[in-house]
């Protein structure tokens, strides 16, 4: 999910060249208060205009607190943007909130129930309430880590190894699954260190992230590396799915794949290898069924 300014019309414009899975563009953070009002017909103006493809397309408002986000809602909705990414999020409420602002929008044009939410966390009580966001609306596509506010509000700071992260990196993840939805990380700004940027994928991947947000196309190909699955692991899990089906055919619930029995985690763990394969472009969809 690559960030874009949303007061940056050249940016957004040749954001989809770059393959992205999803674009946000930003009302929020990376626009100043001067600029607000500008940004969000630029965002508008750009979600009605440009071909952005089948690229996911994301919008981080203003907190509904502020005079902007309600006016950001509005601008959006009814540019048809895919998911509205609420910032600083850390009651259900306040996720029940936007949901009432989106149907007021999506009632005025006739097409209730289109547009998703997305929660970014990002302080001590937003985790605490990890579980409760990811449940307030059937809307809720995702929740994300925003780090840099979640650090300040802990009184730490980033570190290259990310400690301070762990625990809400984990009840992220945990409180996304409960609810079965899916969780993203948080930004890497320094694009000189892209080792340490490497290790961090290969860290929330273990943990069970299903994204990475990121600030620079130079990402991209990173990120795509560290999640998409090897040949050997996709060769694995198709025999593995193709010894169930075999199995179901001849009526038996007893499953072996090289002479090791097969259950229901290692099935699990199979589908989601084949699924990344798919969604990376290196499995086609005929030969994953």
């Amino acid at each position: 999910m690559m960030f874009v300014p949303g007061n940056n019309p050249g940016m957004m414009a040749d954001a989809h060249i770059y393959g992205p899975d999803s674009i946000m563009l930003d009302l929020e953070d990376s626009v100043t208060m001067a600029e607000k009002d500008a940004a969000r017909l630029l965002v508008h103006n750009a979600l009605k205009s440009i071909d952005f493809g089948d690229t996911e397309m994301v919008v981080r408002i203003n907190p509904l607190s502020t005079p902007y986000g309600k006016k950001d809602v509005e601008a959006v909705v009814k540019a048809g943007v895919d998911v509205i990414r609420m910032p600083k999020t850390e009651t259900a409420d306040e996720v029940r909130e936007l949901e009432a602002e989106i149907i007021k929008v999506e009632t005025e044009i006739g097409c209730v129930g289109r547009t998703l939410i997305m929660a970014a966390i990002e302080s001590a009580l937003g985790v605490v309430n990890a579980y409760d966001i990811a449940t307030a609306s059937k809307r809720m596509m995702g929740i994300a880590l925003g780090a840099e506010d979640y650090s300040a509000n802990l009184k730490t700071q980033r570190t290259p190894g990310g400690a301070e992260l762990l625990l809400a990196r984990e009840s992220i993840v945990v409180a996304a699954r409960a609810a079965g939805i899916a969780c993203f990380d948080t930004v890497y700004s320094n694009l000189d260190d892209m080792e340490t940027f490497r290790k961090e994928i290969e860290l929330i991947k273990t943990l069970g992230f299903d994204g990475k947000s990121i600030i620079n196309p130079r990402q991209i190909e990173v990120v795509n590396e560290v999640f998409t699955p090897s040949q050997k692991d996709i060769d694995k899990a198709l025999r593995i799915i193709a010894a169930i089906k075999d199995a179901q055919a001849r009526g038996s619930g007893v499953v072996a794949v090289n002479g090791k029995m097969v259950d229901r985690p290692v099935v699990i763990r199979a589908e989601r290898v084949i699924a990344l394969a798919v969604a990376s472009g290196i499995l086609d969809k005929e030969e994953a069924l």
